[in-house]
């Protein structure tokens, strides 16, 4: 792989140990590694001027549901708290095919290249009319972007007292053997790895205490991470209480869903003493601001979780409940809200750039990204400040404030897959169309 240097960056946020900003500085990549930083660099590969721009390390989505960007805005939708919100789309999901699952993966790992992100997870827990993992795995392959995608589960219908259909529901020991095939096949652990898979029933309310558990032993049996929802708003405790007899903190904990290898959505309404489990356990959060918001879920104690220590990540959850997959515009959300609970000085644009950075790599168990210095992944966003939303800026690395919500130039793995603020890997627009007019099927027979 030959060499970039991307040089006369205005501002090379690293986030690196010691959260190191140069001022007119250069990088150096080879074979998909920052080689060096500095200034007055020299290379004999290909050049990317970064004057006027600030340079981060790409951005890590910590959880998704690339397939919902088929059924953004549905009318019924709109205005629904998170279980009618589901009983809603359930029916409308359920008649995607492969080819719906694969073409919304594009779009929605293509959207979050422009926002700068470089590293996603994906959570799929459906799977209708012959569809898999790899339709969403062979997305990301095609487009450039490093992945993490978790083989999702719901084993309990609605005539077993579950909240999905009986159609979208699998045994759990179809499930179990899936996940097998799945991470035999594509999870790569090397460092520098394009694909890992996790495991990710969906959530209390949709699957066993049985398939919990023996999602756990298969997990660390295969050293794969684990993934699922929790604590998301209210009605999500009123079902844990009313079915466990405590609370989503202490179920998780009784199956053994805590753990550095463990990592939760939303976690909106943990207490007190769940944000000391996760913190003494090494549990991981993934925090999905504008889903919380537009599900009217509540506001994640971020802030909390931050100072007892809790790994956090950001997400953008699925485009069904967000209707973007913006992921620099979903770190700015964060800030804003921790600043609305707790006050102006709860978050800064730096500590939020950092959540959407490092913290989410490291809570993926990625310390090889998320951060910009020598020996680490050459995955990098190249943001231009010369335009109008930064004028008048006075910071220009405080891109959270006054910055731009797409990226000029993205680089994953040493390969620009975005110029000028355009895909290169994909004919994005011929994607667009076809999501278009299979997003129309499903109008049509709805």
């Amino acid at each position: 792989m030959s060499e970039i240097l991307i040089r006369n960056a205005d501002v090379i946020v690293t986030m690196d140990d010691s959260r190191r900003e140069l001022r007119a500085a250069d990088l150096r990549l080879k074979n998909g590694i920052i080689c060096e930083s500095g200034e007055g660099l020299h290379s004999d590969g290909a050049c990317i001027d970064a004057s006027g721009c600030v340079v981060t390390p790409g951005l890590v989505n910590t959880h998704h549901h690339l397939y919902q960007s088929m059924t953004r805005a549905v009318p019924a939708g709109q205005d629904a708290l998170l279980f009618g919100w589901l009983k809603t789309l359930y029916p409308i999901w359920a008649r995607m095919t492969p080819e719906h699952f694969h073409v919304s993966a594009q779009v929605g790992l293509a959207e979050l290249a422009l926002s700068g992100c470089t590293l996603s997870t994906d959570h799929l827990y459906l799977y209708p009319n012959g569809t898999r993992l790899e339709d969403t795995i062979h997305a990301a392959a095609e487009l450039g972007l490093r992945f993490h995608p978790t083989r999702g589960s719901m084993s309990i219908g609605e005539s077993a007292g579950g909240l999905p259909p009986d159609a979208l529901v699998e045994t759990e020991a179809s499930i179990l053997e899936d996940c097998i095939r799945l991470v035999d096949a594509f999870h790569d652990p090397a460092e520098g790895s394009m694909c890992r898979v996790g495991l990710a029933p969906c959530s209390p309310f949709s699957v066993t205490r049985d398939l919990m558990r023996e999602t756990a032993i298969l997990a660390r049996d295969k050293g794969v991470m684990m993934h699922t929802h929790l604590a998301e708003n209210d009605e999500d405790i009123a079902y844990s209480l009313e079915r466990f007899g405590c609370r989503p903190g202490q179920y998780a904990e009784s199956l053994g869903w805590v753990g550095r290898d463990v990592w939760h959505a939303h976690c909106v309404k943990l207490d007190a003493a769940e944000i000391a489990l996760f913190a003494q356990t090494g549990t991981g959060v993934a925090h999905c601001p504008c889903s919380n918001c537009r599900l009217g879920s509540g506001i994640a104690p971020v802030r909390a979780l931050r100072d007892a220590g809790v790994p956090v990540g950001l997400g953008v959850d699925g485009s069904a409940s967000n209707d973007a997959g913006n992921l620099v515009a979903e770190a700015r959300m964060a800030m804003l809200l921790q600043r609305v609970a707790n006050g102006a000085d709860a978050m800064s644009a730096r500590e939020a750039l950092e959540i959407a950075t490092r913290g989410g790599a490291d809570m993926l168990g990625r310390p090889d990204c998320g951060r910009l210095a020598v020996g680490k992944r050459a995955d990098i966003a190249i943001w231009d400040v010369s335009g109008i939303e930064t004028a008048g800026s006075w910071d220009p690395a405080a891109l959270l404030l006054a910055g731009p919500s797409t990226v000029r130039d993205l680089i994953v793995e040493g390969r620009q897959i975005v110029r000028d603020g355009q895909i290169t890997t994909l004919d994005l627009s011929a994607v667009i169309a076809r999501q278009n007019t299979l997003a129309q099927g499903l109008m049509d027979g709805a």
